[in-house]
């Protein structure tokens, strides 16, 4: 999550809109290494190094909703379902075939003889391991709330398992099968009812995506090798060997990316460095759709007024949580910090997907986009709301890119400038930040979101029901039943209705206040091809998506 969340959707897109996930490639970079594939210089036809400032939580599916552990994930786990390359729809992959055979039972096949890369059979039984457990751990940074539609997993026999679900005709659930919450696991490896930690699973090899770990030291290098006995869609990994260095300092990357020792960058350089990098002969810059979204989000038990405050008063913590959408100025945000690879935003859909709205350009500040001071003002008297509110504001200083902190700066400034707010600005490195925010440390933080699937639905279920994975106290219930009910509408009018319904209300309560939708951005070398394949409506980015030469 990318979120948090965020997905295997490194280069996360929505067509139609512009973003920043950055994909950096040297022209020179296969030119001076070993083509050992061990991080120790550049690529060849035979390997490749990748170069990301991202970091990784678990390797356990059931334990992190990130987009750098699911980076990772892509790589070495299977899914009954997948989105192959150019295209937005789901296709069977390790499945053989997956249909619904009544309207609440979702039946996959799998394809005969799959194994693990430890030699263990891969058989309807991990199918129905993988799904139980993640129901059963439930982890608060997991993504066990994409299924909340599951009521239960039956396999038949070895290769067919049958999802009954809770309710009919459910339009997500296959989608929803190649998300984050999708990856199948070894059941010999991993536990039913905690997360696995990573050294286990590494020594497990319990692998049957297109890559295995051949060694892996967490947050500092992962080198991958193809593994030879995966049979899905997305077929037969095109660099043998790749090596994953992970950075602390986006600057750094850039040089290596410059120097050649980086064939591969993503996640992420600072919007000056790009532009200075389209000013560089020796890389080729590619822009394309993305779907990220930047959004601060508000803990309904410790926000100022929250239930668990001793003023608590919901009319109050509204007007604060209204206020603060009233003064923050996206377009300065997308101009001055980001220069143009980020946009504003007015929803909680993107721009580019069907159903999206932008109730919040109108409800809050000037009606037209802008911020207004004077209608923050109203709104926080009229709720018998002493000024200046103190919000303590928190954010991720390595997660979301190096100007997350030149971000945060401003909207500080922004609230502050009102007179309105005074607001304490602090700072947490991501692997203890993504424990923080479901334990109620933060009142109110950033998150960043990369799509799971290609729909509206993702950006409003993993929010907004009961048990979703901000855990930040918020229920609505015509908002929960609303969602529940898109999610089975087969009429594309009617559904489009209720999204525009949903974002409609969710702008009332403020359960979160989006700002910023983002672009992709690539630069390719001239020894690499493919790299323009991540930038498709299939929101993947996989290292094997890229071929040397």
């Amino acid at each position: 999550m990318s979120a948090i969340r965020g997905s295997r959707r490194l280069l996360a897109g929505a067509a139609g809109t512009a973003a920043l996930a950055l994909v950096l490639t040297a022209c020179g970079g296969g030119s001076g290494g070993s083509g050992s594939g061990d991080g120790d210089g550049g690529g060849s036809a035979e390997s490749m190094v990748i170069g990301t400032t991202d970091k990784i939580t678990s390797l356990d599916p059931a334990g992190s909703y990130d987009n750098g552990s699911f980076a990772v994930m892509n790589q070495i786990y299977p899914f009954l379902l997948n989105t192959p390359y150019g295209s937005p729809d789901v296709e069977p992959d390790i499945a053989e075939s997956a249909e619904f055979t009544s309207p609440t039972e979702y039946t996959v096949k799998l394809k005969p003889g799959l194994k693990w890369a430890n030699g263990n059979d891969l058989t309807s039984s991990d199918v129905k391991f993988t799904f139980d457990r993640q129901l059963a751990i439930a982890d608060e940074n997991g993504p066990s709330s994409l299924l909340y539609n599951l009521a239960s997993v039956e396999t038949p026999d070895d290769t067919t398992v049958v999802f009954t679900l809770k309710s009919e005709n459910d339009q997500i659930f296959p989608q929803i099968l190649s998300s984050p919450v999708g990856p199948i696991v070894d059941e010999d490896v991993f536990s039913a009812d905690a997360v696995t930690p990573d050294q286990e699973i590494v020594d497990g090899k319990a692998f049957a995506g297109q890559y295995s770990i051949t060694s892996y030291k967490a947050n500092e290098l992962i080198s991958y090798e193809a593994y030879e006995g995966y049979q899905g869609v997305l077929g037969a990994a095109k660099t043998p060997k790749v090596a994953a260095k992970y950075f602390t300092d986006a600057s750094n990357l850039k040089l290596e990316v410059q120097d050649g020792s980086v064939d591969v960058a993503f996640r992420s350089l600072s919007p000056t460095d790009i532009e200075d990098l389209r000013g560089d002969d020796a890389v080729k810059v590619v822009d394309g759709p993305g779907g990220e979204i930047r959004y601060i989000t508000f803990n309904f038990n410790t926000q100022p007024y929250g239930e668990k405050q001793a003023d608590a008063d919901p009319k109050k913590a509204t007007a604060v949580r209204q206020a603060v959408a009233d003064l923050i100025d996206r377009q300065a945000l997308a101009d001055q910090v980001y220069k143009g690879t980020y946009t504003p935003l007015y929803s909680f859909v993107p721009d580019g997907l069907t159903g999206a709205t932008e109730p919040l350009k109108e409800l809050y500040g000037d009606g037209q986009g802008g911020p207004d001071a004077d209608k923050a003002k109203k709104t926080l008297e009229d709720a018998g709301v002493t000024t200046p509110v103190e919000l303590n504001l928190q954010y991720s200083n390595d997660h979301y890119g190096p100007s997350s902190g030149d971000e945060y700066a401003l909207i500080k400034d922004q609230l502050e400038e009102s007179g309105l707010f005074t607001v304490n600005l602090q700072t947490t490195e991501w692997v203890q930040y993504s424990k923080d925010r479901t334990a109620d440390v933060y009142p109110a933080y950033q998150l960043g979101w990369f799509p799971d699937y290609s729909d509206a639905d993702n950006y409003l279920t993993p929010f907004f029901l009961k048990e979703n994975f901000l855990g930040n106290h918020y229920v609505n219930q015509d908002v929960e039943d609303m969602i529940l009910e898109q999610a089975v509408t087969a009429d594309e009018a009617k559904r489009t209705e209720l999204l525009g319904q949903i974002q409609e209300a969710e702008a009332k309560d403020l359960s979160t206040v989006p700002y910023l939708q983002g672009a992709q951005v690539a630069v390719t070398g001239a020894d690499v091809t493919g790299t323009e394949d991540t930038l498709d409506a299939s929101f993947k980015f996989r290292y094997a998506a890229l071929a040397k030469g």
